[in-house]
């Protein structure tokens, strides 16, 4: 049985260098709660955090299993972002300002690695979960 308000959402790399016109090798699925207007619903992610997680796929590499997480720090006191392995934070990659954007089709999203790089990914699909 699904939770109301969780979505599953796929990002897919936007133009960069290597790819200029961009990669649907190159992405993230996740779940998160979504309100109306389509932010992450904080209060919804506490209640269902453990249905919240995420699969990076990146062209050959295997693909890695986490967790979508709201950690204290960055732009407003915390961020969303995703944790691969919970016993260290060296892993986690950061969603740059996901509690401010709405995530719908067609629109993009930053994500920063754990080295500190950037890349700009554009949402290809939200749907029910």
């Amino acid at each position: 049985m699904s939770e109301p308000g969780l979505k599953r959402i796929t990002l897919t790399l936007a133009r960069t260098k290597v790819f200029p016109e961009g990669s649907n090798r190159h992405g993230y699925n996740f779940v998160a709660p979504l309100d109306e207007d389509g932010h992450i619903d904080g209060k919804m992610w506490l209640e269902t955090r453990g249905a919240c997680t995420v699969q990076r796929f990146w062209g050959e590499e295997p693909v890695r299993h986490g967790t979508l997480v709201h950690r204290a720090g960055g732009p407003g006191g915390a961020h969303w972002g995703f944790d691969y392995d919970s016993q260290t934070k060296a892993d986690d990659e950061a969603g740059f300002r996901f509690g401010a954007h709405i995530f719908k089709r067609h629109e993009y999203v930053s994500i920063r690695d754990p080295d500190g790089h950037t890349e700009t990914y554009k949402i290809s699909d939200v749907r029910p979960l």
